[in-house]
């Protein structure tokens, strides 16, 4: 992805979210500012699509999620992941072998709020796959490996806590692992998401 395009999708992002913060219904979150300890109407479930592309190159996935709502500005959890990715056999690219992966895992997240309509996402995962090559005229070769990933995000969202809400993020795998679900053939994928979490007790307004 060039940088034009980066340029684009960053500014398309905060476009619409200015204009859904002007049209955004208030928040139910009911939860008392000053009571303390776990609140079960805080928890959220959910999880989207990733899809990534590059040259030659193919990926997506599915990301379901739980999380808590710990504060108006701030959700943490766990997500979990399954991927397929695939690269087309090209002499000039890859020395004409098809390539093939799949894979799956999970780690922890954040997502920080500066704005009711804007999210930044950081999150860990550690992933285990499958991934088979197979050059033009030769047999396939199997092997299996475990990998690491940092993705660091951006996101579009109308987050009513407390209310079932959609979101869309672009981001990118911020390490260098080879092993990488978001990363095929020296390929780095750019990590594209959108989803819809819903909270287990919904709140509503008085």
């Amino acid at each position: 992805m060039n940088k034009k395009m980066k340029l684009l999708i960053v500014t398309a992002i905060f476009a619409g979210g200015i204009s859904a913060q002007r049209n955004a219904p208030p928040s139910t979150y009911s939860s008392d500012e000053g009571a303390k300890g776990f609140k079960k109407e805080n928890i959220f479930i959910g999880g989207g699509l990733n899809i990534g592309f590059a040259s030659n190159t193919f990926g997506v996935g599915g990301t379901p999620e739980i999380g808590y709502t710990v504060a108006q500005w701030l959700d943490a959890g766990l997500g979990f992941n399954i991927n397929y990715a695939s690269q087309g056999a090209d002499q000039f690219y890859n020395g004409n072998v098809r390539i093939r992966n799949f894979s799956y895992g999970g780690g922890p997240f954040v997502r920080i709020y500066p704005a009711q309509f804007l999210f930044l996402q950081a999150q860990y995962e550690k992933n285990w796959g499958t991934q088979s090559e197979k050059p033009v005229g030769y047999p396939e070769q199997k092997y299996k490996y475990n990998s690491n990933s940092f993705i660091a995000g951006i996101g579009y969202t109308q987050r009513v806590v407390g209310q079932t809400n959609f979101y869309t993020m672009i981001g990118w795998d911020l390490l260098n692992d080879v092993y990488s679900p978001y990363r095929l053939d020296g390929s780095k994928l750019p990590v594209i998401r959108a989803g819809i979490n819903f909270y287990l007790q919904p709140s509503r307004r008085k």
